[in-house]
């Protein structure tokens, strides 16, 4: 090595220690030498590329990030959020996945945003843990009919009041029944100034936050008390997979037809596919085939869900 390399050497050595070491930043660095800032930044390039300086990341995320890639390269989804929950409860799990759904909603809801929300303890997990962060004129609709009493803490219009609270924006309730008695008075309700106003509002939503439900006695619209056995039965029956809104799919992601889709109140599968940005907040092993559904049918953008689930759903997926 020539001296005059060597001198070259030595100083992009202590460049870098003061960059990378001593916390300065390319400013300070360039004020000190005399030179410019970008100067301080070809330098420091040039000392990464020479081998001076090694850049490793630690990454204590990397299986969970691996199993995104591969839900991703899979459905064709948008972006996959996997977090290990490390064998949690369905409370805490919930609230885990709240809060990494609560991250991704900070960097992509923008003013003047129509938030659709749906029912589940998911998305109410959501509202628990969310913080404010400032935005402008956002707006939260539910997209779905209250689905009881006794859901009174993670029906929609609970979701929406929680999350819009919490961002200090603006609400709508949707003040219907998510399963009615009948088709007419279906066609009443939606007649209502009030409730249809909601109901488009939330059709001509810029992003969705949603859950997504098993086909069992335990999926939330079940034991809100609305959904029978009988109608419950006749979607078994039809091969259902998983609820999604107002809507039944079957394992291939296919909509099915049932009986009760004319007596319940929410936006439907197809009206939540025109929504831009779709976010579902799922897991649980009990909701594999559910997800895989959903996921197949490409009905989602955005999936949050735990490191033990998002993997049964690509192993049902690739064998079944």
């Amino acid at each position: 090595m020539s001296d005059m390399n060597q001198e070259r050497m030595r100083l992009l050595v202590k460049i870098s220690q003061l960059y990378y070491e001593d916390g300065l930043n390319q400013q300070d660095i360039a004020q000190r030498f005399g030179i410019s800032r970008p100067h301080v930044s070809r330098m420091l390039t040039a000392a990464r590329s020479e081998g001076i300086v090694h850049i490793a990341i630690k990454n204590p995320f990397s299986l969970e990030q691996e199993v995104e890639r591969q839900l991703i390269k899979l459905f064709g989804i948008h972006d996959a959020l996997v977090v290990n929950t490390n064998d949690a409860d369905e409370f805490s799990s919930n609230l885990q996945l709240g809060r990494t759904c609560a991250a991704l909603l900070e960097s992509i809801v923008k003013d003047q945003d129509i938030v659709g929300v749906m029912a589940g303890r998911g998305v109410a997990a959501l509202g628990e843990v969310l913080d404010y962060f400032p935005r402008s004129g956002v707006q939260f609709v539910p997209m779905v009919g209250g689905w009881g009493s006794e859901g009174a803490d993670w029906h929609a219009n609970s979701n929406v009041s929680k999350l819009a609270e919490k961002l200090k924006a603006k609400y709508w309730l949707l003040h219907a029944p998510a399963v009615v008695a009948s088709e007419e008075t279906k066609a009443l309700l939606l007649n209502e100034p009030e409730i249809s106003r909601v109901m488009h509002l939330a059709q001509r939503s810029s992003m969705a936050i949603v859950g997504i439900g098993q086909v069992s006695e335990r999926a939330t619209i079940m034991e809100s008390g609305y959904f029978s056995e009988k109608d419950l039965a006749s979607v078994q029956q039809g091969h259902a997979a998983a609820n999604l809104c107002a809507s039944f799919i079957d394992i291939e992601g296919n909509m099915i037809d049932f009986p009760a889709k004319n007596r319940m109140i929410g936006v439907t599968a197809p009206e939540l596919r025109g929504i831009p940005n779709v976010i579902a907040i799922a897991g649980g092993l009990e909701k594999v085939q559910a997800i895989t559904a959903t996921l197949r049918g490409k009905w989602v953008d955005r999936l949050v869900t735990d490191l033990a689930t998002a993997q049964a759903v690509i192993e049902f997926h690739t064998n079944n």
